[in-house]
């Protein structure tokens, strides 16, 4: 059977004997232009924004915005996976979910770069959530969809290869416009990025029409089960989720402030932190792309997942350690190294874990949308928790924080039964 006609809830190892390499190509670029303009706005630009607009209220600015995302993205990524299960067109049922959303998404970003007060910076960063969100829960779905099991661990390399060159390679390009000048042509940048990579990784995907499938009866038992949380067999679902969220609080303790670490707690001229900035994101996307490359068809050789995801998340605790026993910027760029390789092959294998314990392929979209609003809390967690921790207790304490944190969820991960 063909890429492109093959079933939209799952398919078997027999269907698929060859690898989906263009599904995997778009895989790669979809997270790439989504999670870069994110990453590079919300970790750097969007809090040099807001230094420029409220430089005294910045620390809790940037939490507020935090806030704001949770809310907003709790909300999105579970409406837009359950409508997305249940979405029927010509096009199929995730695309239309990612082409409309990642242009809506551009336009918001280039609204963050022309706001001129907080309140209307926040506003927009609330809306753009909500879009955002609308692509990533149906983007990630696609591997539920049209990938066999045994092609899972590699196609969710290709994912995580997106997401490393979107986490990292973004921390690049936006550490070139911290200036007050350039943060606005930085934002329009990313939103180019955004728009770009959003359609030509639908255009890629080539998903076939679902208009053939049966149309869903909106009645109690179908909005219970395509918009309500699971509940059946749903034990290592939650493990894999709240695991996912404590991995990547961990890791935004240190990105939401890494711009203010390097000014604030290691002291560095607005030039030499950008340099730094540049330095360990490419440290991190060049670590994190290798170790994603290699990670996911290890995996699928030796059939386990859960042990190298449970390690790799403690590795990424081992790397934050570092910039708490020194201020000086070496230490940040070790934990680049470490948690780029932890990273990597995390990125590697966490998405066909998280497809391995869904309670039921059919709300794929809903389920993994519920996951990745852990990916998204986490985000706001981290930077969160950061605020409190600085605030009460100063910059060194932050870093020994994500380390327990990252440990913990890694034991969690280790707890859960049906997958090896």
């Amino acid at each position: 059977m063909s890429e492109e006609s093959q079933v939209q809830i799952g398919i078997t190892d027999e269907q698929q004997p060859k690898r989906p390499i263009r599904l995997g190509f778009a895989l790669v670029i979809g997270p790439a232009c989504w999670l870069g303009p994110y990453v590079g706005v919300s970790a750097t630009l969007l809090p040099a924004k807001i230094g420029q607009l409220a430089p005294a209220d910045k620390v809790g600015l940037v939490a507020a915005a935090s806030a704001i995302a949770m809310t907003v993205a709790t909300i999105a990524n579970i409406i837009a996976g359950a409508f997305s299960d249940v979405t029927q067109t010509k096009h199929g049922k995730r695309t239309p979910w990612i082409v409309i959303n990642s242009i809506l998404s551009a336009i918001c970003m280039v609204g963050l770069s022309m706001a001129k007060s907080v309140t209307v910076l926040l506003v927009i960063w609330g809306v753009y959530q909500a879009v955002l969100n609308a692509v990533v829960a149906p983007m990630i779905a696609q591997i539920s969809d049209r990938v066999a099991p045994k092609w899972r661990g590699t196609i969710s390399s290709f994912y995580g290869m997106g997401m490393a060159f979107g986490n990292y390679g973004s921390g690049i390009i936006a550490s070139q416009f911290i200036g007050p000048s350039a943060i606005s042509t930085g934002m329009q940048i990313l939103a180019t990025f955004a728009f770009v990579g959003g359609l030509l990784s639908a255009y890629l995907a080539k998903e076939p029409s679902n208009l053939d499938q049966p149309k869903a009866k909106f009645d109690a038992a179908t909005i219970k089960q395509n918009f309500m949380f699971p509940t059946k067999g749903a034990k290592d679902y939650y493990l894999a989720l709240i695991g996912k969220l404590m991995m990547v609080t961990g890791q935004y303790v240190i990105v939401g402030y890494q711009l203010y670490i390097f000014t604030d707690y290691m002291k560095l001229s607005k030039g030499a932190t950008s340099s730094s900035i540049a330095t360990m994101s490419a440290i991190l996307m060049v670590t994190g792309i290798i170790f994603t490359a290699l990670a996911g068809p290890i995996a699928d050789h030796m059939h386990r997942l859960k042990a190298p995801v449970a390690l790799t998340t403690i590795l990424l605790g081992v790397g934050a350690f570092f910039p708490f026993l020194s201020d000086k910027p070496w230490t940040m760029f070790a934990y680049a190294v470490i948690a780029g390789i932890g990273m990597g092959a995390y990125n590697a294998v966490d998405q066909a874990l998280n497809v391995a314990v869904l309670p039921n392929p059919e709300t794929a979209a809903k389920d993994l949308g519920i996951i990745n609003m852990a990916n998204t809390l986490g985000q706001v967690f981290g930077p969160l928790i950061a605020a409190v921790v600085i605030s009460s207790m100063g910059y060194r304490a932050m870093f020994p924080v994500e380390t327990a944190i990252c440990v913990v969820c890694g034991l969690l991960i280790m707890m859960i039964k049906k997958v090896k």
